[in-house]
């Protein structure tokens, strides 16, 4: 259990840099959001770049973020059922339910918007707007977000896993194994 207790602790510090970086992109976009604005207004200057730009930040942040949400267990859980059961019950939900639906969703919608991101790659695919952006940098967040989202599903799976085991227990707010 060890070696899948180390694997789980390289994801889950991936995604913390990962979730690092869209902290950031949250500020970037609202920078860039109000420096547009204030352009545009001001100088009646505006390019569609710049607003591109923020929407890729924001789709960043969301396929991004979805794995650092996950990792520091603050996701969107229906707790009504959850919060009835043992410790021991959530443990065995939380692994089963990551298992079964989250990992192998995660991977089949990577898998599914890959070939949107490789077509658009391929063709050098770019915004229809004036002075827009490449699309095929936009496109491959999904199946690299999914990706990334299906990776922390692991970590988590493999700490339930260890705590099921009686070799962790699991700290209920960071979601991190305590030994």
């Amino acid at each position: 259990m060890r070696p899948l207790l180390a694997v789980s602790t390289a994801i889950d510090w991936l995604n913390e840099k990962v979730g690092n970086v869209c902290n950031v992109l949250v500020l970037a976009a609202c920078v860039v959001s109000a420096a547009n604005a204030m352009i545009r207004y001001a100088f009646s200057y505006s390019s569609n770049s710049w607003l591109e730009t923020q929407w890729y930040m924001f789709a960043v942040v969301v396929m991004f973020g979805s794995s650092y949400t996950f990792k520091r267990n603050e996701h969107v859980r229906v707790e009504i059922m959850y919060l009835m059961l043992s410790e021991r019950g959530q443990l065995w939900l939380d692994l089963i339910g990551t298992l079964v639906f989250l990992v192998p969703a995660c991977l089949l919608l990577s898998y599914l918007s890959w070939a949107m991101f490789h077509n658009s790659f391929i063709i050098g695919e770019m915004s229809n707007n004036a002075g827009g952006l490449l699309r095929w940098p936009i496109k491959f967040v999904l199946p690299a977000g999914f990706f990334m989202l299906a990776l922390q599903g692991v970590s988590e799976a493999i700490k339930r896993i260890a705590a099921l085991r009686g070799e962790v227990t699991i700290d209920a707010k960071y979601e991190r194994p305590t030994q």
